[in-house]
């Protein structure tokens, strides 16, 4: 399988570092304002570099676009910033290491991360992927269409918290995406479901459906019918 792991908000906990850093700019800030994933590009209003105006958005609450480049312009402004980050599920990237390897997986992490001070995005990303137990990571820091860069890409799955970037994936590519929803399942846009992206609550379960889904097939189902099935979702038998 040719596969494509998100960064921030998926693996990478941007969230309690961006909130750390919210708060000492701005006592008494709620860290509940703070986006889980998002980009220094936005208006303020919803998930910076959506234009859905829909579930999916994620408010910022008391931060205003004022504040927001104020948060970014003093990340962007430390040292390999993108290092200090937890890994969400501990022991996840390691775990996912071992099945590439075992399973001959060709997988890349892409992200849209800003450049801060010190190395590159990428040299940092790489560090720290090294560091969480991934060795020897493949990355792409990439801007635009998440479907146009896993159709560029080839892939067959890409795994992403957000549900615009899976959205994009569905229509852009014939890739299949697996959207990363660890808030209430009852919540996951219904566009999502229409255009057959299912939802995981976690890392671990979204690695036990890739291995499951890597075994011989011994039903005479295809793939894509497979991982749908394993997702919850309307296969074509259904």
């Amino acid at each position: 399988m040719r596969l494509a792991f998100d960064l921030d908000g998926t693996v990478a906990d941007m969230h309690s570092a961006l909130a750390r850093e919210a708060r000492r700019l701005f006592p008494g800030i709620d860290a509940n304002a703070v986006p889980r994933s998002t980009s220094p590009e936005g208006d303020g209003t919803g998930t910076p570099g959506s234009d859905t105006p829909d579930e999916t958005r994620i408010s910022i609450g008391s931060l205003s676009s004022r504040q927001q480049r104020e948060l970014w312009d003093a990340v962007c402004g430390q040292e390999n910033w993108w290092e200090t980050l937890a890994e969400i599920e501990p022991g996840s990237l390691a775990r996912l290491y071992r099945l590439v390897r075992e399973r001959k997986w060709e997988l890349m992490f892409v992200t849209s991360r800003p450049e801060t001070r010190g190395d590159t995005a990428q040299a940092q990303s790489y560090r720290w992927l090294a560091a969480q137990g991934y060795e020897t990571p493949s990355i792409f820091v990439v801007h635009g269409s998440r479907g146009k860069i896993a159709a560029a890409l080839a892939l067959d799955i890409l795994v992403d918290d957000r549900p615009e970037n899976c959205l994009d994936v569905a229509i852009d590519s014939s890739a299949r995406a697996i959207l990363v929803w660890r808030g209430d399942e009852g919540k996951v846009p219904a566009s999502a479901r229409q255009l057959g992206i299912g939802s995981v609550g976690s890392i671990h379960e979204c690695l036990d459906i890739l291995e499951a889904l890597d075994r011989p097939d011994t039903e005479g189902v295809g793939v894509i019918d497979r991982l749908k099935r394993m997702l919850g979702l309307k296969t074509a038998g259904m």
